[in-house]
């Protein structure tokens, strides 16, 4: 077992790997073309799924001669693609490159539409998994001398379980909240004293609301920083503002897709996650016409993995809306930001009188009104014209019932005023709205499927 050994020079870094996260442009864009070369004539060779899609849209891997050639001619995949394929002969049909003896792990997906997508890990996988974790906590100042806290029952989830794995790479100390109450979790945070909280976003908040009923003075605490996945709000600000407050600590956001990796790590100026480009690739495409958007505009991200080998990801639908930003960040990263995170999805994006409502959005506009709390629903349904949109938010404890009704009028009042469309809010008392302790059910569609 090696034993990392980190200079002083390296520990006042702000960089974990700073040749690769301040490589310029051209050198990147070498890279991924290089390695999606590489990727695809492995998955080629080794995947029926890849080779019949390939051959049938009269495709071979030596037709990818640069990076244009691939955004243009390579087919992208979904989700459903994937699970298709792996149902042809369960759990992994024609979606494997690998055979089971090279996977350490198998995770799989929530499964909310449909049937779970397996997800096998290889040892080497694991390994490059954790370290982009390690990119976004090294890069906001968490140390091997810090100590992380993990609120998550470890179960099939994969993506706390890479962050475990990021840990590790750090050389920091673990200690787990696996199968315990939150009063439980609380009661271990003041008596292991650890710097790091790892949960979902609404947990953090969850467990705050649970903290104040308890008498527990979360500032007073050791944690300094709390780091969030699986749902977007450590780079929403009326949430992150929420959490910050709460906890007394720095808030911090990692985006992951489950089945192909922790690809972009927070920011540590807070302006959104950094695709970590020694891993991955994106293409930022319209979701309607699949052409790309321009830098700055609001596009689904097409995702391809490096290091991906045991289940190759090319050209990989995530359904997740990002503005993509390619200038050097204020940070000092070359890397590709997604600006302000992910900022909704391409199945939660309503359209009213042509305008483009994103959940994310009045999450924003609801944080900043005063009497609020981060607990919130988004229902849409089908009106007469248009989508009708519904936002369920609870008030805060000190809030009288008397006064709801002029909370609502100015919640509502502040979501037409910036988004220029009619949205209703109900006002809900504290405690209303469910919790959850992994990904929050925000998003309610109630339009009728055709």
């Amino acid at each position: 077992m090696s034993l990392t050994v980190y200079s002083s020079k390296s520990m006042s870094s702000i960089f974990w790997n700073e040749f690769t996260e301040t490589m310029p442009r051209e050198q990147l864009d070498a890279i991924h073309l290089k390695r999606i070369q590489k990727m695809i004539r492995y998955a080629y060779d080794r995947v029926p799924f890849y080779r019949k899609l390939y051959q049938k849209a009269g495709l071979k891997p030596g037709d990818i001669r640069t990076l244009d050639d691939f955004n243009r001619l390579v087919p992208s995949i979904d989700k459903k693609d994937i699970v298709e394929a792996q149902q042809v002969e369960p759990p992994w049909g024609e979606a494997i490159a690998l055979s089971e003896d090279f996977n350490l792990f198998r995770f799989q997906t929530s499964g909310s539409t449909g049937v779970p997508m397996g997800i096998p890990v290889s040892y080497y996988s694991s390994h490059h998994y954790g370290e982009q974790w390690t990119y976004g906590f090294w890069g906001v100042g968490i140390r091997p001398r810090d100590s992380f806290y993990f609120a998550f029952a470890w179960g099939t989830f994969i993506g706390f379980w890479s962050a475990y794995w990021g840990v590790r790479r750090l050389g920091a100390t673990v200690y787990s909240g696996g199968g315990f109450t939150t009063e439980m979790r609380l009661k271990q945070i003041l008596e292991y004293e650890p710097t790091v909280l790892v949960c979902t976003p609404t947990y953090a908040l969850y467990m705050a609301e649970k903290a104040r009923e308890m008498g527990i003075d979360l500032p007073a605490t050791s944690i300094k920083y709390t780091y969030h996945a699986g749902e977007p709000g450590g780079n929403v600000p009326a949430t992150r503002r929420a959490i910050e407050e709460a906890w007394g600590a720095k808030t911090y956001e990692l985006y992951g897709i489950g089945e192909v990796g922790a690809i972009a790590p927070g920011c540590p100026r807070q302006l959104g996650v950094h695709l970590a480009e020694d891993q991955a690739y994106a293409t930022v495409v319209n979701p309607e016409t699949g052409a790309p958007v321009a830098p700055g505009e609001v596009g689904e991200n097409l995702v391809t993995s490096h290091i991906q080998f045991s289940q190759p990801l090319i050209k990989y639908r995530s359904h997740d809306l990002v503005r993509p930003v390619y200038d050097k960040c204020s940070c000092g990263r070359t890397w590709l930001l997604f600006k302000d995170g992910v900022l909704g999805r391409t199945d939660h994006m309503i359209i009213i009188k042509g305008t483009n409502v994103y959940p994310t959005a009045i999450e924003t506009l609801l944080g900043d009104v005063s009497g609020l709390t981060a607990n919130y629903e988004i229902h849409v349904s089908s009106g007469q014209l248009n989508d009708e949109i519904t936002a369920k938010v609870e008030a805060a404890p000190d809030v009288s019932a008397s006064d709801y009704a002029t909370l609502q009028r100015k919640a509502e009042g502040i979501l037409y005023d910036k988004i220029l469309v009619r949205i209703g809010v109900e006002i809900q008392k504290p405690g209303a709205l469910p919790r959850y302790e992994l990904k929050a059910k925000r998003f309610f569609d109630h339009r009728e499927k055709h």
